[in-house]
């Protein structure tokens, strides 16, 4: 018994966060670009707080590092993109915001979709990259709980469902 309620609070749990797959690393004559796919559901109080009108506002960083023996690794390129998530009542639509661009969808499973996968993200140039040194990217996916509103701030206090987050890392080839 206690052993199926282990598995079942490891599922939930597991079921809760963000999963990185296809994380995928290419280069193009201009620069580095990654590509990668978020794969997460929404937790039920976060769906409610969507539906009530709160947006929601996911981040994706990507750190370029080069690996140095003698002091902490040296930061080449930093890179970050936020989507806006919002569900808009009267229309009873989702709208996704990236930067200027904004895009209406009928479900909240097509706008979590446009979200969740990136394709050709330009992270770094090709030159600030040194030959033969060893380079890796440090990949992060969250959901920025700093841009609720402050009583939801207050309120998300503890609560393990809010915190919707992942990291990977990639080592690099000789980018050059």
């Amino acid at each position: 018994m206690l052993l199926l309620l282990g598995w079942w609070c490891a599922l939930c749990a597991r079921a809760a966060g963000i999963d990185l797959r296809e994380v995928e690393l290419g280069r193009t004559d201009d620069g580095l670009v990654l590509s990668f796919t978020a794969e997460f559901e929404l937790p039920r109080s976060v769906e409610d707080a969507l539906l009530k009108g709160v947006p929601l506002h996911f981040e994706a960083e990507a750190r370029v590092l080069r690996s140095r023996w003698y002091w902490r690794d040296q930061v080449i390129a930093e890179a970050t993109r936020t989507w806006r998530l919002a569900y808009q009542p009267l229309t009873r639509r989702y709208r996704v915001s990236f930067g200027s661009l904004n895009h209406h969808y009928d479900t909240l499973g097509e706008a979590l979709f446009a979200i969740q996968r990136t394709a050709r993200w330009r992270i770094a140039d090709l030159a600030s990259f040194e030959p033969g040194q060893r380079h890796y990217i440090e990949l992060s996916f969250r959901l920025d709980t700093s841009q609720l509103p402050r009583p939801f701030q207050i309120g998300i206090g503890g609560q393990a469902e809010w915190d919707l987050s992942a990291e990977s890392t990639v080592v690099m080839d000789d980018p050059t």
